[in-house]
Order: structure tokens, then sequence, then C-alpha cells
């Protein structure tokens, strides 16, 4: 990974040397591909000179000759064919190994960051996914990891370019000096040319790369917000802020179009500037008889194939600041520190039974204490209400359980072992989470449980069972295999959370977290679901309550305030707590709690 660059940077400045680190890391990850990639690249490049070395005994030997004696001499027009045929193959062979080669650099470098980019948003916690919008974080991984590797597409051919400047000089020399001062004059000159062009584009491509991912991210969220828009009526307010944002891409891609249209042509007329000059001073020379028409012929040729070599070289020079800032906007991601004491451990849980432990964990959000040092335990088949305020921590503690994101201290244990230690595998076997938020993805119902786990039709049916949503699947169209929409639209909010409750029900796991992940079913239903639970055997409940019949059901309440633990025991030994009790009012008065 590379440092981010900071905004006191010059762009300009620092655009080449960013360039070059960019092209090294590549070439770190791919040594093989691009060394033959440039190998290629030279080759062509050599065929290309030596193509018109042929093309210049073409006609001094063969061409004239049959002119001024109109006769042909065979051999030489036979030795003529052969050495354009072999000249063509070579360079063909030159461009195929470029080519093919060239592309499993960029690609293989490209899938290396891409799965670099993908593990860095598995190991980040929570805390940064809330504060990043998909959009943005799709950006990310698509388009700017396109536009990254996009500037070693020509990259070889590039380096292939200076070869050809430096074989074509020497053959121009061989030619005639004064042939070969006027490249020494054209080569310098498209130089400084391509370099102007791509410190005045840097500025532009950045905006556009900007511009670009703001409009995916704005794009993303106005289709995920879909109901909301249409439900308020808001299709023409979203439409306007796309077009504002599609016009902020427009202005920035017009101002990198119209450096194009200045250079550009600038760039494809002076090789054939050069041819002009070449004709006037290569006439003259012949009239000397210091130069042949062959040699001429030979000259201008070479003149002629150099100026898409050189557009070549200018392509990557105006793909090399998009690239870097592309490629800048990735490393943000990926320097990010990850949190040290990921979930990596081997260990198996061996007893039959597991109890949840937590011991003095500390949580922060930045330097936002949320969770001050808290202590409780949950033994095995004991049901533990967590009650207290919005906002106090109680689905960080979910996060915290289920591994999402790490305590900044303490220690949590899962049958005595902690919980960094055991195998994922092993720990989402014995304990599992039920969120707030019943996420669905545009599959069958079936497979939103399962999600590719492997259990019987009889488990499959026991989690609908016990979480209440047998009933009302049975009755859609083609039952568990009926296709649901996008995030699950086409279910009723509590009909979505009955889903992914019974996804965290399958497989009879020993600890159940429910993260308020029965707020949208009625109490009725939500009583049925938790009387099925208690019916398990050695089952154990941690739940975030709400209600007043979920608080009454739970053996034990851990009352959270203010970060801490107020106070732990029954239903009624905490209504003696005067903020606890305040706060059972308050819900009662809310007819949250029934």
């Amino acid at each position: 990974m590379q440092p981010p660059v900071t905004e006191n940077e010059n762009p300009q400045k620092n655009q080449f040397r960013r360039g070059l680190k960019l092209i090294s890391r590549s070439l770190k990850l791919r040594p093989f591909s691009h060394a033959i990639a440039i190998t290629g690249a030279c080759l062509f490049s050599i065929a290309a000179v030596l193509l018109t070395r042929v093309l210049g005994y073409a006609t001094d030997d063969v061409i004239i000759p049959n002119l001024d004696n109109n006769s042909l001499n065979e051999r030489n027009l036979w030795l003529a064919f052969i050495l354009v045929i072999a000249v063509g193959l070579a360079r063909g062979l030159g461009a195929f190994l470029r080519r093919y080669f060239l592309a499993g650099a960029r690609y293989g470098t490209e899938l290396f960051w891409r799965r670099q980019l993908f593990n860095q948003y598995l190991d980040l916690p929570m805390s940064f996914h809330r504060k990043k919008s998909p959009g943005e974080l799709l950006a990310h991984a698509d388009n700017d990891m396109m536009i990254a590797s996009l500037a070693l597409m020509p990259l070889a051919f590039t380096i292939g370019t200076f070869f050809l400047a430096i074989v074509a000089l020497i053959n121009l020399f061989l030619i005639h000096p004064a042939i070969a001062l006027i490249a020494a004059v054209l080569f310098p000159l498209l130089a400084l040319m391509n370099k102007s062009y791509s410190q005045r584009v840097v500025t532009p491509a950045s905006s556009v790369q900007q511009a670009v991912g703001n409009t995916s991210s704005l794009v993303h969220e106005s289709f995920d917000g879909i109901l909301v828009v249409k439900s308020l009526g808001r299709g023409n307010e979203e439409v306007s802020r796309l077009r504002d944002s599609a016009e902020e891409i427009r202005e920035h891609r017009i101002s990198v179009g119209r450096l194009r249209a200045i250079f550009e042509p600038a760039i494809y007329a002076l090789p054939n500037l050069g041819v002009i000059a070449l004709l006037m001073i290569g006439t003259w020379l012949i009239d000397k008889e210091s130069l042949t028409i062959g040699e001429l012929v030979s000259a201008i040729a070479l003149f002629g194939i150099l100026a898409f070599p050189v557009r070549i070289a200018g392509i990557f020079f105006e793909e090399l600041p998009r690239s870097v800032v592309a490629l800048d906007r990735i490393d943000e991601v990926l320097n990010i520190e990850a949190p040290k004491n990921l979930v990596t451990g081997a260990k198996e849980i061996t007893t039959g039974s597991s109890d949840l432990r937590i011991e003095e964990v500390e949580a922060r959000y930045d330097n936002q204490l949320i969770l001050d040092k808290i202590s409780f335990s949950v033994q095995n088949g004991e049901i533990v209400a967590l009650v207290g305020p919005t906002g106090v921590g109680k689905s960080t503690i979910a996060d915290l359980v289920g591994s999402l994101q790490q305590p900044t201290s303490g220690q949590i244990y899962l049958a005595g072992v902690p919980l960094n230690d055991i195998e994922p595998g092993e720990r989402t076997k014995a304990l599992t989470i039920a969120f707030q938020e019943s996420f669905l993805f545009a599959d069958t119902v079936k497979e939103n449980i399962l999600l590719g786990r492997d259990f019987t039709d009889d488990d499959l049916r026991d989690a609908m069972e016990t979480a209440q949503a047998y009933e009302f699947i049975s009755a859609l169209p083609d039952g568990m295999h009926t296709l649901l929409g996008e995030r699950g639209v086409t279910l009723s909010g509590g009909q979505r959370q009955r889903v992914t409750l019974a996804r965290a029900l399958i497989g009879e796991p020993q600890i159940i977290f429910l993260d308020d992940s029965t707020s949208s079913v009625d109490p009725v239903i939500e009583k049925r679901i938790l009387d099925g639970l208690r019916t398990r055997k050695n089952i154990s409940l941690l739940i975030v309550a709400h209600r007043l019949s979920t608080i009454q059901l739970a053996d034990r309440v851990i009352f959270l305030n203010d970060g801490k633990i107020e106070g732990t025991g029954s239903h009624q030994e905490m209504m003696d707590i005067e903020a606890y009790a305040s706060l059972v009012k308050a819900y009662e008065k809310s007819g949250v709690i029934v």
C-alpha cells in the first residue's frame, strides 16, 4: 500500500512520480508478464524500423532499376518479398506478445488490487461501513479499480516507443546526419507536447474521477431509497440532483476534451510536418547525390510510422493522472488500519452447552465512548433482556458479540474461550444474531434462510415454524421457492424480520442474540416466537427488549445507561431504579411497551 497524497501536494509536480509508483506496484505483482510485453514492444519497434529499410532496399534495388532499364531482377524481387514477410511476421509476433501479456499484467494487477480492497472491506469494522455510502464503496471497487489499471495498458507500447525513437535516430543517422537532425528536433518537441498535455490534464481528469464517484454514490442512494422517493413524491428533486451531478461530470470532461482537441491534432501533425521537411531536404540531398531515393523512402516511411506509437505514448501520459487519482481513492481505504485482533482463531467449542461472558469491555466510535467497561454473562438456558434508552450501546454489544467490530479493551468469551480464538464457522454454529435490519437478497425464501449452508428440510421447517414464518411462506405463490424482490420488498416489514429470524435460528444455535429483531412483528406473534424459543432445550437468549411482555419473559434484565450497566435483576427488582422506572413509564405512555 502507498501513502495517500495530501491536499497540499502539487498534483502536476507529483503526478509523474506517483505514476511511477503505480507502475512499480504492478511490476512487482506481475514481473514476468510485463517483461514479455515490453520485449514484444521492443521487437515490434525493431521490426518497424527494419521494414522501412526493406522498403528502401526494394526502392533502390527493385523498383528504380526496373523503371530505368525496363527489366526486373527476380532474385532481388524475391529477396525483398521474403524480407517483407519475415519482418511482418516479427512485427506481428511483437504485437501479439505485447498485447497478450500486457493484458495479463493489467488484469492480474487489477484482480490483486480488487481482492485486496474486498478483504479490506471485510476486515474493517462496521463503524467504517456506517460512515461510507454503498455507492462510494462500489465506486472504489468498480470504476476506480478499472481506471487505476487503465494506464498499464499502453505501458509496454510507451516503453517500446522510446526504444523505437532510439533505434530510429540511429537508423536515420546512418542514412544521413541531416535527416537525423530533423528527427532530433521532432522527437523532443513531441515529448514536450505530451508532457505539457499530461500536466494540464491532471486537474480536470482528477475532477472527473471525483465527480464520477460522487454520482455513483448518488445514484445508488436514490435507487436504495426508491420507496421514500416515490412515497414522498421526490422524483423530480432526485432527477434534479442527478442532473446537477451529471452536469458536473460533463463540465469536467469537456475541459479534458478541450485539451485533447488542442493537443491531439498538433501531436498527429508534427510527424507529417517532419515528412514535409524531410521531402524538402531529401530532394536537395538526392540532387547532391548524397542520398538515394530508397533512403529517402525509408526515412519517410519511418516518420510515417512514428505518429501512432507517439500517440499511444500520449494516451499513456493522458491516462496516468486519472489512474493515479483513482488509485489514491482506493489507497485511502487500503491505508485504513484494520483492527489488529481480528477473528482468525482456529479453536473449536468442545462443551455441549455454551455460555456468553463479557468482561470489562470498552467500545468507542472514533473518540466517542459508547460502552464503559461493562461486564455481564448469559448462562446456559437463560433469557436475558437488554434494556436502555436509544443510543446507549445495545446494538454495539450486538456488533461486538457478532465480531463485526472489536472492543477497545476487554474480552468476550464463548464457552470459556476468547471469541477471537474460536474458528468463525464454529462460532456461528453456537452463536447467532438476528439484527433489527432485516436484509434479504433478491433470491428465493429458502436461499435467504440457508445462505448456502447445508441443512435438511426438517431443519428448515423447524426454523420457519419457530420464527412464526412457516404459515405465510407456505401461502406464497411458490412457497419457500418464491423469488423475493430486491431487499425483500415483496414482503411486509414483519414478514422480512421473521425470515431473517428463521435464518438465525436454523441449525439450533446455543445462544441467540435478538437485536430488536421483532420490532416490526405484532406483540401476539412476538410472544409466540419467544415462547417457541423458550421451549428449546439448552438455548440461551439475549434480547434487546422494548416491550413489557418481552421484559417480563426474561429471567434477568440488564439496564444500560450512559454506556454503563446501572443495574441487573428481575423486572420487578429493576423498577426500584429511578432511571429504569422512568424509561418503562415513558414507553408505556408512548405505547411502545404493551
